[in-house]
C-alpha cells in the first residue's frame, strides 16, 4: 500500500486519528479499492468507529497487491505510536507539504514520512501486527428514528456538560422538541444530584424523523471525539437510533470521506430483557441472569476467536452455580436472610444494562464475570493440632 496526502489534507487525517484515539488503543488500517479505512474499537466492544478516505482524498493512492484479485494486506498498530506522528495539528498545516504512507509487509513496518518545508523529511517506522477484517454490522435504514443537524449546534449544546460526565440522554418529546440531559441514576439522591438539560427546537435541525417520546442513553466521551471532527470539518451529523438498548449510529458523509460511529445504548429497565429486532442482526432469546453474555454478532470481529452459537442456551458449567440449600431451615433465619438481601448497601452503583452492539448481549455488573459458588466439602477447624 502506498498513498500520498497533500498538505491541506494531512491535518484532516490527523483529526481523524485523534477522534479514533478516544475509542480504542489500537488503530486498524485496511487499504481497499474504495479507499483507505481507519478503524478502532474499545476494549468492552461497545464502541466502534471507522473513517473511510476515498482515493480522491489522496494525491496518489495504491491499495497494493500484485494482482487485482489478490487479497489486500490488513494490519493494526498501537494508537499512541501513530498518534505521535501527528503530535501538533496546528503546525502540520503550516510546515508539512505532503505525507507519504507506505505499508511494507515483508519488513513488518508501516512507514510514515512527513515532507516539510526547506527540504526537511521526518520518517516514522512503526511496527504492526497482521489482523483480520474488523467491521460492524448495522443498517441505518432499519432504524426507527433519525436526526440530522449541523455539528456546531450539537457542539454548542454538549459544551455545557462537564468533561467528567459519562452518559447523556437524547430525548424527543411528543411536541417535536429535542433535549439533551445528563443521565441520572435511579438510586441517586435528588438533593445531591445536579441535573443539566438543554432543549433544542426542531427548526435547528436539518431533518427530524424521530418517533414521539423516544429516548436513548449513550456514552458522551466517544461522541465528543466525533463531534469535534465534524465541527472542524464543517460537516452535518446524522443520528440513527431505535429503541433503548439498540445501537445508535452517528454518520458523516462527504465526497471524499465517510465516517461511522456505533455506540451501545443503555437498556430500558422497564422493557426487561426483551429487545426489538433491528440493524440486520439476527435475534437471540434473552439470556438468563447467570449467563447474561450470550454471543450474537452485531459486530463481526474476526480478529477474535470464533464463537459457536447454540439455540439450546449456554453450556453447562463444570461446577454448581449455587450452593445447595439444606432441606430444612429455621424460619427466623430465612427472615434474616431476606432482610439482608432486600437491604441496599449505600453507594452501590445502580444495575445498569448496556446492550452490546457487537455480540447482542446484555452486560450486567457481575453477570458474565460472576464466579460460581462452590459447595464447602470440609469446614475450617477451630484450631490447629
Amino acid at each position: 500500500m502506498k498513498c500520498m496526502i497533500g498538505g491541506g489534507n494531512v491535518k484532516v487525517l490527523g483529526r481523524a486519528v485523534y477522534s479514533l484515539s478516544r475509542i480504542g488503543d489500537e488503530l486498524y488500517l485496511e487499504p481497499t479499492e474504495d479507499g483507505l479505512s481507519l478503524r478502532a474499537i474499545n476494549s468492552s466492544r461497545s464502541a466502534f468507529a471507522s473513517f473511510l478516505f476515498a482515493p480522491l482524498f489522496f494525491q496518489r493512492y495504491e491499495a497494493g497487491g500484485p494482482l487485482p484479485s489478490a487479497e489486500l494486506f490488513r494490519c493494526k498498530v498501537h494508537m499512541k505510536s501513530f498518534l505521535g506522528v501527528f503530535r501538533s495539528l496546528p503546525s502540520l498545516e503550516k510546515t508539512v507539504e505532503k505525507c507519504l504512507i507506505l505499508l511494507k509487509p515483508q519488513l513488518s513496518r508501516l512507514v510514515v514520512q512527513l515532507h516539510c518545508k526547506y527540504g526537511v523529511t521526518k520518517t516514522h517506522n512503526l511496527t504492526f501486527q497482521e489482523c483480520e477484517r474488523l467491521q460492524a454490522v448495522f443498517d441505518t435504514r432499519q432504524c426507527a428514528s433519525s436526526l440530522r443537524a449541523p455539528a456546531q449546534v450539537l457542539a454548542e449544546a454538549v459544551v455545557h456538560f462537564p468533561l467528567t460526565l459519562a452518559e447523556v440522554t437524547l430525548r424527543v418529546d411528543p411536541g417535536g422538541k429535542i433535549s439533551l440531559r445528563n443521565y441520572v441514576e435511579d438510586e441517586a439522591e435528588p438533593s445531591k444530584t445536579m441535573v443539566t438539560e438543554l432543549w433544542l427546537a426542531k427548526e435547528e435541525f436539518e431533518a427530524v424523523a424521530a418517533a414521539p417520546d423516544s429516548n436513548i442513553t449513550f456514552c458522551l466521551r466517544e461522541f465528543r471525539g466525533l463531534l469535534s471532527f465534524a465541527e472542524a470539518s464543517n460537516l452535518p451529523l446524522s443520528i440513527y437510533y431505535d429503541a433503548p438498548g439498540r445501537p445508535v449510529v452517528f454518520t458523516l458523509e462527504d465526497t471524499v470521506l465517510e465516517v461511522n460511529l456505533v455506540l451501545a445504548t443503555l437498556a430500558d429497565p422497564e422493557s426487561g430483557s426483551q429487545h426489538p429486532r433491528g440493524n440486520g442482526a439476527s435475534h437471540v432469546p434473552a439470556p438468563s441472569d447467570d449467563f447474561a453474555d450470550d454471543l450474537e454478532s452485531y459486530m463481526i470481529a474476526m480478529e477474535t476467536s470464533a464463537y459457536e452459537e447454540s439455540s439450546r442456551g449456554p453450556p453447562t458449567p463444570p461446577g454448581p452455580l449455587r450452593t445447595p440449600q439444606p432441606p430444612a431451615s429455621d424460619p427466623d433465619d430465612e427472615e434474616e436472610e431476606e432482610e439482608e438481601e432486600g437491604g441496599a448497601v449505600p453507594g452501590t452503583p445502580p444495575h445498569k444494562k448496556f446492550r452490546s452492539l457487537f455480540f447482542g448481549s446484555v452486560l450486567t455488573p457481575g453477570g458474565p464475570n460472576l464466579a460460581p459458588a462452590q459447595e464447602v466439602l470440609a469446614e475450617d477447624s477451630d484450631g490447629e493440632y
